[in-house]
Formats: structure tokens, sequence, C-alpha cells
């Protein structure tokens, strides 16, 4: 038997060799897939390359992807970037593509996806701000958009974003922003940062009694070595008596932890923490994931420096400075080593920095790395205004045109802080000379408005209407923003504004319902619906034109006409009864 079986392997140890081969190659094969699908390591899988806004968090597959692999949910990316376009007031949102008024829009482009404009794993077609449309998208929607800003004549349509136009955020660049704003000079005064008080309104409702601890004071484990902590203190946690376990002891409810993450940090600084994680330097963390660190990064980093970014990478731990020096320039320039991070030191930024920290300048007067790009913001929290540190270093990079109003203006005129921006060279070296470039939407704002006809502002020629004042930016006080059809403010004037209100008639003519049956065919005729609907028309045109200025639709004249005939058999039923 066994010599039969030895018979038969011998003529068959080809096959044999083959399938036992195959065997091994399917099992090691399984293996590896499963093992790389479930663990952390999912490199294998990756398409292509990811941009440089996701690639640190490209092996978390489903933080994009649904679980069945449908595609990318968007859901996904507003969870991440709802917030940031709120804040922007997102001049695009899906809401106006939604409108049934702009169902055209559709057919040419899908804007309601976020997906449509920003394509993963294409790194062929990926430009800047991870877009994967062509460059000039813009067209696609504003082809005729020289027959309302004459301006734009001739202008290619891929020069429109950046400098001029933002798609989401154009908070720093829309027309009524820029004509409130022409004529700054480049430089203010004596311009002064905004000074945190964490301390006051911390002292408002503490978490442990305020109180100046000592050593001999502290909570920690008897086990625990205390030399490494000396440091704390003096420092402002032991002044405020957070004690050891006040941060030790949070992330896992009274147990000791000797080495406490940002959870323990966000106990107390909660507003910090959320912009950390959503920045460039805190996503991975935000996941789930290991810190990032500085070899993982595409920006040149200083080669001798490995270092995994969490709190106290720039907020040492036990002393947890937010010593000026320290926390604002020599932290980031301990790992940055790109040209606009190691120009910094020959600007006149840092020559401003220098002045303040020797006293020879008010103190918050110098521009440091995070005065920049760690801005300062005030909050409302709980009826108390609050001054937080914006630890999102990214939220106002990408475009940065959304640094001019938090940041630049600060300091700058609007027109400087737009050419600055315009400038790549002058970023790259740091600002250390003036702009060489000029960005005109000043001049065009400026000239838009000289010319409109008078039909398109709301001023004294009109007829004296009732009406209700808003006071204007000139006397400190909100103005209500008035928005066209799709969502653009419209400019008010620099002066109060009348904007006319309906009077309700003190009385009414006894009148019968067949004397306003009026059809509606009738009202159809250009000349009748003016008329009969009292809509201002332009001296310059035929087209008839709202209160606000803007053309009117047949929709909106009809829709008024009928209102009319309305409120009038009302009126006329009420006085027949």
């Amino acid at each position: 038997m066994i010599e039969n079986f030895l018979v038969w392997a011998w003529k068959n140890i080809q096959k044999l060799l083959l399938w036992t081969s195959w065997i091994i190659v399917t099992v090691v094969l399984t293996f590896y897939f499963t093992n790389s699908l479930t663990g952390e390591d999912k490199s294998t899988f990756l398409p292509a390359e990811t941009t440089h806004g996701h690639y640190q968090i490209e092996l978390v597959c489903d933080a994009c992807h649904t679980t069945t692999f449908d595609g990318v949910k968007q859901e996904a990316c507003l969870e991440c970037h709802a917030k940031e376009l709120e804040l922007g007031d997102d001049s695009h949102p899906p809401s106006k593509f939604n409108d049934p008024r702009n169902a055209s829009l559709l057919q040419v482009i899908d804007a309601q996806k976020c997906i449509t404009c920003h394509v993963e794993h294409r790194p062929d077609m990926t430009r800047k701000i991870g877009v994967t449309l062509p460059p000039d998208y813009c067209v696609y929607c504003h082809e005729d958009v020289a027959e309302d800003r004459p301006t734009h004549e001739g202008m290619p349509f891929d020069t429109c974003r950046g400098a001029c136009h933002n798609y989401h955020d154009n908070t720093a660049l829309y027309e009524d922003f820029l004509t409130k704003n022409l004529h700054h000079p480049d430089t203010f005064g004596q311009p002064v940062t905004i000074g945190r008080n964490f301390l006051e309104i911390y002292q408002s409702k503490p978490k442990y009694p305020i109180k100046h601890l000592t050593m001999t004071e502290h909570d920690a484990p008897e086990n625990v070595d205390l030399e490494a902590g000396m440091d704390w203190a003096e420092t402002s946690h032991a002044k405020a008596g957070v004690n050891c376990m006040g941060c030790h002891g949070v992330e896992e409810y009274g147990t000791w932890v000797d080495k406490p993450s940002h959870k323990a940090c966000e106990d107390c600084h909660e507003h910090e923490v959320g912009g950390f994680l959503t920045g460039r330097h805190g996503m991975r963390l935000a996941e789930n994931l290991s810190p990032m660190t500085t070899d993982m990064a595409r920006l040149p980093m200083k080669k001798e420096v490995h270092k995994a970014l969490t709190c106290v990478a720039c907020h040492q731990a036990h002393d947890f400075s937010t010593e000026p020096r320290h926390t604002a320039v020599d932290a980031c320039l301990g790992c940055h080593a790109d040209d606009h991070s190691r120009a910094y030191k020959a600007s006149s930024h840092f020559r401003l920095w220098n002045e303040e920290l020797r006293g020879q300048m008010p103190k918050g007067s110098g521009v440091s790395c995070a005065t920049c790009h760690l801005p300062r913001e005030v909050v409302l929290e709980k009826g108390v205004k609050r001054t937080v540190v914006q630890h999102n270093q990214n939220l106002n990079l990408r475009p940065a045109q959304k640094m001019i109003r938090t940041v630049c203006m600060n300091c700058h005129g609007l027109g400087f802080s737009m050419d600055a921006l315009a400038d790549e060279e002058l970023m790259r070296n740091n600002f250390s000379e003036r702009p060489s470039k000029h960005i005109e939407s000043l001049e065009m704002a400026e000239s838009r408005i000289k010319k409109k006809p008078a039909s398109q502002t709301m001023d004294s020629q009109k007829p004296e209407p009732v009406s209700q004042t808003m006071d204007s930016p000139e006397n400190g006080e909100s103005v209500a923003t008035v928005s066209d059809t799709f969502g653009h403010p419209i400019s008010p004037q620099p002066k109060k504004v009348e904007i006319p209100v309906t009077q309700e008639p003190e009385s009414v003519e006894k009148a019968t319902i067949q004397k306003i049956q009026v059809p509606v065919v009738q009202m159809l005729d250009k000349t009748k619906l003016v008329e009969k609907s009292k809509i201002p028309v332009s001296p310059e045109q035929e087209t008839p034109v709202n209160s606000l200025g803007h053309p009117s639709t047949i929709m909106e004249e009809l829709i008024d006409i009928l209102g009319e005939i309305v409120d009038k058999t009302e009126n006329s039923m009420a006085v027949e009864k």
C-alpha cells in the first residue's frame, strides 16, 4: 500500500508541489490581508497618495468611507468641517443649490456634495486645498459675471480664487466688507494683542479651592517620585489650587496616570484642546491614533528633532508654561524648518517681538509665531466674554485670506493685507519687505458704488416711506445684513438706511368683490404690472426692480399683485359685514 502511494506521488510530484504551494500562498495572503484590514496599518489598500489635509488619518478608512465600501459619506466631511464652514459663513452652502430657483446650476455641477470638488487619492489632479476641479471651475455658474461687473471683463476664470474670491469663506473679500474698509493706512497706530482672561473666568467658578499650594501639600500617591514634578510648585496650577491629582487623576476617575494625555487638559481647557484636535497637530489623536510626530510631516522639519505632538510638546510637563518666548516662538522654531519659519528672525515682526520682551514696547505689541497662527479669540461662555487661544493652527491658513480679519487687520489696513497675502514670495520670506503685488478689489468695489444706478441704491431720492432706522457701522451698532437670492450680502450705504415698511390703510372705502376681480392675464402686461404692484423702475432700464434695487422676476410681481388682491378682498368683506 505504501509502495503504491510512493509510486503515485513520484509520478505526480509536480502536481503535488503546485497544489501545496497554492495552499501555502493562499493561507499567507489570507492572513496578511485580514491582518491589514483589522490592524492599524492599512497602507496596502491605499489606491494612491492622499492630500496634505488627510494624509495623517489616511489609514483610518472608515473615518471617510462607509463600512460597506459604498463611497465617501457626506456626513464624514461635515463631522470635521461643518463648524469651520459655519464660522466662515459659507458662501456656497448646499442650501443654495437645494433652492429650486437654482436647480439649473446642478445640471452643470452638483455642488451639494463635498466630493464633487474634493476627491481623494487623485494626486495627479489635486491642487491647493484638495480641490480636484479644473482651476477655472467658477465659469460653470458665473460665465456672465461681466454683465453685472464690467470690471471683470476679460479676466480669465482661473484667477478668481485666492486673492480675490474664496469659494467657502469669503468673509474678508466680499463687496460689502471691501466698501467699509476702502482707505485704510498700511499700518495702524499702536496695535496690541488682546490679553487672555482664563484666570479671571476660572476664579468665578473654580474646580478646586483657590489656594497657592506647596510641595508639602501634594496629593500624589506615596510610591510616586516627586522629583520630576518640582517645577509644579511655582506654576499657575499650584497658585490656583490645582494639585497633582487634578491632572494625573482625571482620566480614570481617581486612578493615578503617570503621563496624562490631552484628555486631562480638556477638563479645564476644552476650547484649546478642541482646536488642537481639529488642527494638524492633534488630528491623529482625535481618531484615536498615536500622536503626530515630526518624522511623519510633509512640511520641512528639523531632522534632529523626533517629537510627538501632544500638549506637553509645547507646554512642558509640570511647568506648563505659557511664557511667551518659549510657547509663542521657540516651541515652533524647534521643529519647523520651512522657509517662512527660518526667515522669521530676520523679519520686522521678530524685531517688534524682541522689543516687547525687553520692555521697550507695550505688552501685546510684538508679533510672534503664535500671534498669527494661534490667534486670540473672544467667545461668549455662559454670558461672560472669554479670551481664548485658537489652537487649530490651520484654521486661518487655507486659504491664507482667512487670516485677514482675525489677524492681519489687527495691525494693518485691508488693502495692505490683501496685497501681502497675494505675494507668495513675500510670505515665503516672512514679510521682510513691502508687497510687490497689488490686488485691485478695493478700487473695483469703490468704482462699482460710484456707478450704481439710482434705482439700485436706497437713498433720499426715493419717496419718503414709513421707515425703521438702522445705525451705520460708524455708530458702533450692529447692522442687519440683507442678502439677495444667492445669499450674497447687499452693501448698506454708509449712512442712515431707510427701509420701506408697508403701512396698513386707516380706512377702506366700501367696495364689492366684483370691482377687484381683475383677470390675471391682464396683469401680465409689463406696464400694468409695474403700475399695479408699485415696483420702482430704473430710469436706465425698463426692467422693474424691487425695493432693494434688484431686478424683479415676473413671479415676484405676480405674487405681490395677488397679495394685494387678497388684501383688498378681505378689507371689502370686512366693510360689508
